[in-house]
């Protein structure tokens, strides 16, 4: 599925997918067409992108697991394995790159989010912001124009979906709007494979990025 085959908010708005935000879940931002044009919202296999980069729901060994972790590392072929043990790990709230091999993007950023701690949840939001912001740092670094992130942290690392969708896409729109850089970026994608977590983007996102209508 290439990034032109993925619904930007103007069209999900459009389609009534998305809605304007609630009384009770008010945006804070103002109305952008232009960051909207940016932004997709997909329900499918993240294998399947032709996104410039696929962001992994990695472990600190980035040797492979279970979920979306095991399905990327089945589908790009064992050399993806061969180059993440050069890497030698990485730390809970970063993001490392590799070349994507028999998958139809050309990088994989491996992303390793928290553990989520009931506790100390600002702990875990931090780690989990800075999974996405290094990430997006390594899509400029690299010359890159697109990237699709999986739902981080929400399946066994237990990240409540509705909380992680609110670190994620305000990261997003913080990165977008902080960095010159951003101008460059072509389309930003949360690619869920859950149900829950494709409700729980469809309810977040209008809060960050509410309908607009100027062009």
């Amino acid at each position: 599925m290439s990034t032109a085959d993925l619904p930007t908010l103007p069209t999900l708005y459009k389609d009534s997918i998305l809605k304007p935000p609630s009384k009770a879940n008010t945006s804070t931002k103002p109305p952008s067409a232009t960051l909207n044009s940016k932004i997709s919202l997909v329900c499918t296999d993240l294998t399947s992108l032709r996104t410039d980069a696929i962001v992994n729901a990695a472990n600190t060994s980035l040797l492979g697991g279970g979920g979306v972790d095991g399905a990327i590392h089945r589908a790009a072929g064992p050399k993806l394995l061969a180059e993440c043990r050069t890497l030698h790990g990485c730390a809970t709230g970063s993001a490392k790159i590799t070349d994507a091999y028999d998958l139809p993007c050309q990088k994989v950023i491996h992303a390793v989010g928290p553990v989520y701690d009931y506790r100390d949840p600002e702990k875990s939001a931090k780690l989990l912001k800075g999974c996405y912001v290094t990430s997006l740092g390594l899509l400029k670094e690299h010359g890159l124009k697109s990237i699709a992130f999986s739902a981080l942290s929400t399946g066994v690392y237990g990240y409540p979906s509705k909380d992680a969708a609110e670190v994620a896409i305000g990261a997003v729109r913080e990165w977008l709007e902080e960095n010159e850089e951003g101008k460059d970026v072509d389309k930003i994608v949360f690619c869920s494979f859950l149900e829950k977590d494709e409700r729980a983007y469809e309810s977040i996102v209008p809060k960050h990025f509410p309908p607009a209508e100027d062009k």
